[in-house]
């Protein structure tokens, strides 16, 4: 029961955190707006809430509701990806600075960022998503939760890329910034 309760306080600390992204991610839209942004996605953008709250409230009911042990090299394991997601986040973020966003927004004429994690990948926040949504929910064995998180997010990531590769498309427009991936 011990290692539930930590479990539990782990996806309390991730909510809080999710919280103080949505915070910063509506102070960098206004700005982005202010600057003549562009939001590009906004019918997926519902369904990626969606599932990312379904995440959290999946890795909270699962253990307790199916009786899912803590296994621990599994689970300690996966919290070491979880934090390493983490961190892959927040350097993303720092990176971006004011361009980074949870929306697809476009500021005509910025040049795009390839420093950081975007010199080695093209979209590193998403690495990060797809490593955290598989691994926090293996923390405390929620088996169910990850393979639904990951068939559901792997679909709504394609759309999500395609919505911002074509954003930031120079024939579209660009080069422009997305925040949230290359801003």
């Amino acid at each position: 029961m011990h290692a539930h309760w930590f479990y539990l306080g782990l996806l309390a600390l991730v909510t809080l955190e999710r919280g103080a992204e949505l915070v910063l991610a509506r102070r960098n839209a206004v700005r982005s707006m202010a600057r003549g942004a562009l939001e590009y996605g906004r019918g997926h953008y519902p369904a990626m809430v969606a599932l990312h709250t379904a995440l959290l409230v999946g890795c909270a009911v699962e253990p307790w509701a199916l009786g899912r042990p803590f296994i621990p090299l599994l689970g300690w394991t996966a919290l070491a990806v979880v934090l390493v997601a983490q961190g892959l986040r927040w350097w993303c973020i720092a990176v971006l600075g004011t361009r980074w966003n949870t929306r697809v927004l476009v500021v005509p004429g910025l040049p795009l960022v390839t420093g950081g994690p975007y010199r080695l990948v093209r979209h590193p926040n998403y690495v990060a998503v797809v490593a955290e949504g598989l691994a926090l929910p293996l923390v405390h064995t929620a088996w169910m939760t990850a393979i639904s998180f990951g068939v559901l997010n792997a679909w709504l990531l394609v759309v999500r890329i395609r919505c911002e590769d074509a954003a930031l498309d120079p024939v579209g427009g660009g080069p422009a910034v997305v925040a949230g991936a290359r801003s």
